[in-house]
């Protein structure tokens, strides 16, 4: 029987984050074209904060900066990048755009991801675990060190990381995705460890657990949608953790199982 190899920290379900928690900050979410970094870059940006949007589709990109318009939030930005086709200069790049354009960054909200249909380790090939391992661990990797000067200047800045259930109990079939998606907590730990007398940046791992997602409609292609919560169900959790709110546990990881 395959047995938890940590376990999450629960975010208090009665914890409301203060009203515009995030006013004045500047806040990039990547993969904000995926379900959890578009509700997060929403959440963000009805809290004050000025959002970076990145993503690979410049028509999603624009939609969403629309609707933030729309909604009355400071004007966003658009960094499009494919992380499958950048190198280190590309991530760079990033940081001397924000930099430039904002002369500041005061959090990461990494929602880009990638998954593939579940599979046996040995149908997984090497194309599926380069693609796995670029999107869910390197780029995000390297796009926080590139921004690490930034955020190290900015007052309890956060740097909060998406993983999934599976890291933490590994089951058959979840492969290279949880393989790439674990390695996030041992970065934020081994960080957290190397910054420890700086103020900033604290870096975080949500586990969110189920909910509708792009990512639950491969690995769950049967399931109901109606039979789950949507990503409102986590708005509070993103906007927790980003604000640094001093009232919740002191952890690295946190979530459910």
């Amino acid at each position: 029987m395959t047995t938890p190899t940590s376990v999450p920290t629960p975010i208090p379900n009665d914890l409301v984050a203060a009203e515009s928690c995030l006013r004045g900050r500047v806040i990039l979410v990547t993969g904000a074209t995926g379900s959890l970094g578009r509700a997060a870059a929403l959440a963000f940006a009805a809290a004050g904060a000025t959002v970076i949007l990145h993503g690979r589709n410049q028509q999603k990109l624009d939609a969403i900066y629309d609707e933030i318009e729309a909604n009355g939030g400071a004007t966003p930005a658009i960094l499009k990048l494919d992380y499958l086709k950048a190198n280190e200069v590309d991530f760079k790049g990033i940081a001397d755009t924000i930099h430039a354009t904002f002369q500041r960054l005061d959090g990461i909200f990494h929602g880009a991801g990638h998954i593939a249909p579940l599979t046996p380790l040995i149908s997984q090939d090497f194309a599926s675990w380069q693609a796995h391992t670029t999107i869910n661990l390197t780029a995000p990797v390297a796009i926080t060190r590139a921004c690490m000067p930034m955020l190290k200047r900015a007052t309890a800045a956060v740097v909060v990381f998406l993983s999934e259930t599976h890291t933490i109990v590994p089951t058959a079939y979840w492969g290279a995705f949880v393989v790439s998606k674990g390695g996030l907590q041992q970065v934020a730990q081994i960080w957290n460890d190397e910054l420890e007398r700086e103020n900033s940046p604290r870096m975080k791992v949500l586990i969110p657990g189920p909910v509708v997602s792009q990512c639950r409609f491969i690995t769950h292609p049967g399931e109901l949608a109606s039979s789950l919560p949507t990503t409102a169900a986590l708005e509070q959790s993103f906007l927790l953790l980003m604000s640094a709110d001093a009232r919740l546990p002191t952890a690295t990881v946190y979530g459910e199982m």
